[in-house]
């Protein structure tokens, strides 16, 4: 893959909405050697407001015009998911790195495309999977690879969510349960993060089923998951997920299951786990998380790019995720 020649990257962003207010684009100014120069959104007040307020150089209303600006060597996609694919493409063949937001794409189709178009060009694509970075999961990993809770045997996704979960973050439209947008509903924006952070502790999964459906009938997209997985190297897994529950019932856990101990933690909530091995009280481990959230894993893109770093969430492994996502909702009951 091509790598940045020059010594600084210089970012332009498609879709300056709602995560790129905290989340991930101040930390492109922060970073040493990154910076924002262009941002661009469809509504071109928008971007000269968001320009103004986060001291960006320049702004656009035409994403093509935003790619070609000689002075952006990089792009970061934060829009919806209905316009990775095309957006990813054009960057591309303007021979300049991806990075996108999660999911990766609408289907596990279109990553291909979006890993297929970034090969033949020899373009770097990342995918904004940052827990894969955020010192807690490092933890995990690091105790599970150890031994800390024995061989791994098994993993178990909860998560349950009132109809207007809390978890998601405010936007001007909901597109998260238009499926033409979103690829389907607050199951592939959130359980996203949930399946690519296993893959990050496991690997791949080789084998996934599951039921989907539509119960509470607010809108056209599934609002239940239910399912199971199995990884390459053995480790059984199952998940569901309900965002139509009862607002007192909020439930975000996973909990792996190993042949001497346990750990537990929450995919949305503090930096904190739980370990609990046969016999011994429960340890608890609670970490600071970084003010942009996605900080860390975009430290490791501006280090992949100089040639410094490598970035643990590629393309490759996003689509993955999205390979799963679409086989947990394969079979629709309504």
């Amino acid at each position: 893959m091509k790598k940045i020649a020059d010594l600084e990257i210089r970012w332009g962003i498609l879709g300056v909405g709602n995560v790129c207010e905290v989340k991930s684009a101040p930390a492109m100014q922060v970073i040493p050697n990154s910076e924002i120069v262009a941002v661009m959104r469809r509504n071109g007040e928008k971007a000269k407001d968001y320009a103004a307020r986060h001291q960006v150089p320049k702004w656009y209303d035409d994403a093509q015009q935003l790619i070609d600006d000689p002075e952006v060597n990089a792009i970061y996609i934060a829009t919806p998911p209905n316009g990775h694919l095309e957006l990813c493409t054009l960057a591309a063949k303007a021979g300049k790195p991806v990075y996108v937001e999660k999911p990766m794409a609408r289907t596990y189709v279109e990553c291909q495309e979006m890993v297929r178009v970034c090969e033949k060009l020899q373009v770097p694509l990342y995918v904004a999977y940052y827990r894969r970075r955020l010192p807690h999961f490092l933890k995990i990993k690091e105790l599970m690879d150890a031994g800390a809770i024995g061989e791994i045997r098994t993993v178990h996704i909860d998560l349950k969510e009132a109809l207007n979960p809390g978890l998601v973050a405010g936007s001007e439209e909901n597109w998260r349960i238009d499926p033409e947008i979103a690829g389907g509903g607050y199951f592939f924006d959130l359980a996203s993060h949930q399946i690519d952070l296993l893959d990050f502790f496991f690997g791949k999964i080789k084998h996934a089923s599951g039921f989907s459906s539509n119960q509470g009938k607010a809108y056209d997209a599934e609002d239940i998951v239910v399912g199971n997985f199995v990884f390459e190297n053995g480790i059984l897994g199952s998940g569901n997920w309900c965002f139509t529950s009862a607002v007192n019932s909020r439930i975000d856990q996973i909990q792996i299951y190993g042949s001497t101990g346990k750990i537990s933690f929450e995919t949305f909530g503090k930096g904190e786990f739980l370990l609990e091995v046969d016999g011994k009280k429960a340890e608890k481990f609670s970490f600071e998380l970084p003010k942009h959230i996605q900080q860390p894993l975009i430290e490791t893109i501006v280090g992949d790019l100089l040639g410094t770093d490598s970035c643990p969430s590629t393309g490759s492994s996003a689509a993955r995720t999205n390979w799963v996502m679409d086989e947990l909702t394969k079979i629709r009951i309504d």
